[in-house]
């Protein structure tokens, strides 16, 4: 039998790999920086070959060592899955779940949630990472995350999701626009007026929705943040309207800027806000419990 690469080396390759600096992945491994450069001078020696470039300035992984980091990551999820068959636990909400989350999403419900779920389940610690849908995707199927909380409609070939609730866009506007009047904003003028959007690559602005392609097709929108926030801080100036979600608004992100919310007429959907998760994971029925918690949270409060 060959022998076996070491799991804590892999886990030092994997530390190396996300900080590209020997003593910052060296405090994350709780461990010396020698320790950790002997533990991947071993784990080179084992696979016959270099795994990492270092110069005085710069650490850079090889092909070899992007390849092993893939494989490493894998066995490392293997083996915390093997940890928990034995441990009677992956099943309930304790211990810690790793949750990525969107920018769009983040900042407008985990306040809101937060001190619910940790009333609810006192045990439970929960690991958030906040960044766009495709890399979220990413780290979900390699193992590094258990769930997302993201937008749809979006592509989660092979995952499970659970729908939360919808979430309807609105027109915002300045104080002093033509608009900040009106009842209602006809979704077939939004190509006419003057939209500020986010990136292209932005979840709010690529997603497949009717509202927001007609939106994005407008011939005056010229200008592009990476936030809503910025968005609403340029509306608050004068410089155009916006579309903000219902999270957004029932956060007061509109409120600090002389902004206006008016109803979109003739919408014929929202976006969906759910959790996506692997359908294998032994942490599966726990955040599905978790998913119907949230869901009842976030139920629209009758009049």
């Amino acid at each position: 039998m060959k022998p076996a690469p070491n799991l804590r080396h892999l886990g030092y390759l994997l530390a190396l790999a996300e900080y590209l600096n020997f003593s910052r992945a060296a405090d994350a491994c709780l461990v010396t920086q020698s320790t950790l450069s002997a533990g991947i001078r071993e784990l080179e020696t084992l696979i016959g070959g270099q795994l990492a470039e270092r110069t005085k300035r710069q650490v850079m992984l090889t092909p070899l060592g992007r390849l092993v980091c893939d494989k490493a990551r894998m066995m490392l999820q293997l083996s915390d899955e093997l940890v928990d068959l034995g441990s009677g636990r992956p099943d309930m909400l304790t211990g810690r779940l790793e949750i990525g989350v969107i920018p769009t999403v983040g900042p407008f419900l985990l306040p809101r949630l937060m001190p619910a779920i940790r009333r609810r389940y006192p045990d439970l610690e929960l690991g958030w990472r906040e960044d766009k849908t495709t890399p979220l995707m990413e780290r979900l199927r390699a193992g590094q995350l258990d769930a997302l909380l993201m937008a749809f409609p979006h592509a989660v070939n092979g995952l499970e999701t659970m729908v939360l609730f919808e979430d309807v866009y609105h027109f915002v506007c300045h104080a002093d626009h033509p608009l900040a009047t009106a009842e209602t904003v006809d979704v077939e003028d939004l190509p006419q007026l003057d939209l500020l959007l986010l990136e292209k690559d932005h979840c709010l602005h690529a997603h497949a929705i009717p509202l927001l392609t007609a939106a994005a097709g407008g011939t005056r929108s010229n200008f592009s943040a990476t936030s809503l926030h910025t968005l609403v801080a340029m509306v608050g100036e004068g410089q155009g309207a916006t579309l903000l979600p219902t999270i957004a608004i029932e956060a007061g992100l509109h409120e600090a800027h002389s902004s206006v919310v008016v109803p979109i007429a003739g919408q014929t959907q929202a976006r969906q806000i759910g959790l996506v998760w692997r359908g294998q994971s032994p942490r599966a029925s726990a955040i599905r419990e978790l998913g119907f918690y949230l869901r009842h949270q976030l139920k629209p409060k009758q009049d």
